[in-house]
């Protein structure tokens, strides 16, 4: 179990599984090697420049920086066999990747750098993308974290965050908080640190801790954004955030699957909506101003690359459905979506058989 102490009188290793822009950031920002707090990478694509250099961070928040890792590895095998070799096991786990179930098993990929003590912090979109962590990983702390914030890689070791900093934190058992009382404490023990970390330490200012439930009231929450803009943004023929709330029949379907996922929440979450969130009107109306805002997953779409199907759309349509909740809009949005990506994958299947 992770330490119910705040302080701790040996050094602590961090993990980042993922070196792109959100990874980066938030490992920039818990790096204090003067406090005996020691951030590492796992990168794959810019390994290279990064571990020669470093990242270059250009930032609103905190200005431009220089961010040494403590150590930089290709592969969670290499991350496991380096801390061995220094007599070291890591004390904290941060999953920064896209959350892609149907490509491959997160769980399984973190497995060599898990220890008994281990803390894991999944930093991902979507819902139920803690499930395959705490399946694998039954007596492990895990904090569930939701982020907001504007920011990308630039070029192999550069990063730029353009705005926003919040990131909003808490324990996962089963998603209920009905699961063990002594896990879910050390997870909450695990977030006063990440507080501390992050916030007093890093100066993030919007470190916002939460209760079970109510992380995962904010994890629903954001799918009014993705849910509602991705798919849309691909399915509409690869318009922006700005230019569909601009079309009027656009519009409407977006506030439709909005409020579809406003008034499922308290019935599937057995909590009301906060008041504190935004409702989907003021999205929409915050959407107007996004001149530009291109959705992830029309990058991805874009790009060849795959998307993240299951955890936006997936996920949430199961979930309701075994509580008894129906979404027929986003039902709807996932069947298409996912046949649109299965036939794309075929035919590349196909034209790579004829060569």
């Amino acid at each position: 179990m992770a330490p119910s102490q705040s302080r701790r009188d040996k050094p602590i290793h961090v993990l980042f599984i993922g070196a792109g822009a959100v990874g980066c950031f938030y490992a920039s920002r818990i790096h204090h090697p003067e406090h005996g707090i020691h951030a590492s990478l796992v990168a794959r694509s810019n390994y290279a420049a990064i571990e020669k250099a470093g990242v270059s961070m250009e930032t609103h928040s905190f200005g431009n920086y220089l961010f040494k890792p403590a150590s930089v590895f290709p592969s969670p095998d290499h991350a496991a066999a380096a801390a061995k070799k220094d007599g070291h096991g890591w004390d904290y786990v941060v999953v920064t990747t896209k959350a892609l179930p149907d490509r491959g098993d997160g769980s399984a990929l973190i497995s060599p750098v898990v220890g008994p003590a281990t803390v894991i912090v999944i930093i991902q979109n979507g819902v139920g993308v803690e499930a395959p962590y705490r399946t694998r990983f039954p007596p492990n702390p895990i904090v569930s974290a939701v982020t907001v914030i504007s920011a990308e890689q630039t070029g192999p070791g550069v990063v730029r965050q353009n705005r926003w900093t919040r990131i909003s934190v808490g324990p996962y058992t089963d998603g209920r908080g009905s699961g063990d009382a002594d896990v879910g404490r050390a997870g909450a023990a695990a977030i006063e640190e990440l507080g501390r970390w992050w916030g007093e330490l890093g100066g993030i200012r919007d470190v916002d801790p939460h209760d079970e439930v109510d992380l995962q009231l904010v994890r629903w929450h954001k799918l009014c954004i993705n849910s509602a803009m991705n798919p849309s943004a691909v399915l509409s023929g690869g318009r922006g955030n700005a230019d569909m709330v601009s079309d009027p029949e656009l519009r409407e379907h977006l506030r439709g699957v909005m409020d579809e996922i406003r008034d499922a929440m308290p019935r599937v979450l057995g909590r009301p909506f906060p008041e504190s969130l935004a409702t989907p009107e003021r999205i929409i109306k915050s959407t107007e101003r996004n001149t530009g805002g291109r959705p992830s997953m029309l990058l991805d779409w874009e790009a060849g690359r795959p998307m993240e199907i299951e955890v936006i759309l997936g996920n949430p349509v199961r979930i309701a459905r075994e509580r008894g909740v129906s979404l027929p809009r986003m039902q709807s949005l996932y069947a298409l979506l996912k046949s649109a990506q299965g036939v794309r994958d075929r035919e590349r299947a196909e034209a790579k058989g004829k060569l």
